[in-house]
């Protein structure tokens, strides 16, 4: 916070923004109950028995949630000391759509509309990445996911590259009967076998074609496991890299134990108290 910002501001701003107090830990553990609520709500209203007992008590409590929301972006919007770049953030973007489309509900019209309504509904399924602010968990995952991105590039750039080569082989392989009437309708069969969905919908039927299968099932366990090993390998180089990280309140950008502002958005980290 800024030097000249008034008392209220900074209180209003550890409870906020900050988890390592009494009071911000209750307001993160609040709102947590309260996105939880929300999505159980949302998805109460898509089972048409519950909507045709419930509705007016569902949408009572929908209207209830999505001013406490609104009353959350407000509040933030006015003790953050950068308004404009908390708006434009991921997160500041998540919380908007939090209680947006309700306001927007309003001015559609029937008919035609209830579509736009139903639609609009979904997006509050979005409150459900709000939890992620409040999981030291995700910083990791997004710190190694960022760190791995080259090298999940190149593994996804070889696995297109072989999906190409084996479904034009199965496309020259096979004939339209058994399913295999285009190049794009191979690749799809490639990409279905190879992560080991195995719809079945399309099957080779000759000798050569049930081998080259056999080949891509096996391959599939490997190619599965990749990625994976490349995103904990660096979650574990940065759970290692320093014990002590703290995440900032703002970006979730890990930073050093003794680092006071954070590296990426320059927010103040605040010291964990003993």
């Amino acid at each position: 916070m800024k030097q000249n910002s008034s008392p209220i501001k900074e209180k209003l701003y550890s409870i906020v923004f900050k988890a390592d107090t009494r009071a911000g830990k209750t307001f993160d553990l609040f709102l947590i109950a309260v996105i939880i609520f929300s999505i159980i709500v949302v998805m109460a209203e898509s089972v048409s028995s519950v909507w045709e007992q419930y509705g007016n008590t569902l949408k009572i409590l929908e209207w209830v949630i999505t001013v406490l929301f609104s009353i959350e972006y407000i509040l933030r919007i006015i003790i953050v000391h950068r308004p404009r770049k908390f708006i434009f953030s991921f997160y500041g973007l998540i919380d908007l759509l939090a209680c947006l489309p309700a306001y927007i509900g309003i001015f559609t019209t029937a008919g035609a509309g209830l579509v736009v309504i139903r639609a609009l509904r979904l997006l509050r399924l979005f409150r459900i990445l709000k939890l992620t602010r409040y999981t030291n968990a995700s910083s990791y995952i997004w710190e190694a996911l960022k760190a791995s991105r080259f090298k999940i590039s190149i593994f996804l750039y070889t696995i297109m590259t072989l999906v190409i080569v084996i479904g034009a082989l199965m496309y020259f392989v096979e004939d339209g009967a058994s399913g295999f009437d285009s190049i794009p309708r191979a690749m799809y069969w490639v990409i279905v076998t190879i992560t080991t969905v195995g719809y079945g919908d399309i099957a080779p039927m000759t000798t050569a074609g049930q081998f080259i299968a056999s080949i891509v099932m096996i391959m599939g366990y490997a190619i599965i496991a990749v990625p994976t090993g490349i995103v904990t390998a660096e979650t574990v180089r940065l759970k290692h890299k320093d014990t002590d990280s703290k995440p900032c309140p703002r970006c979730h950008t890990l930073n050093k134990s003794e680092a006071n502002y954070c590296s990426k958005c320059g927010e103040k980290i605040a010291q964990t108290e003993q």
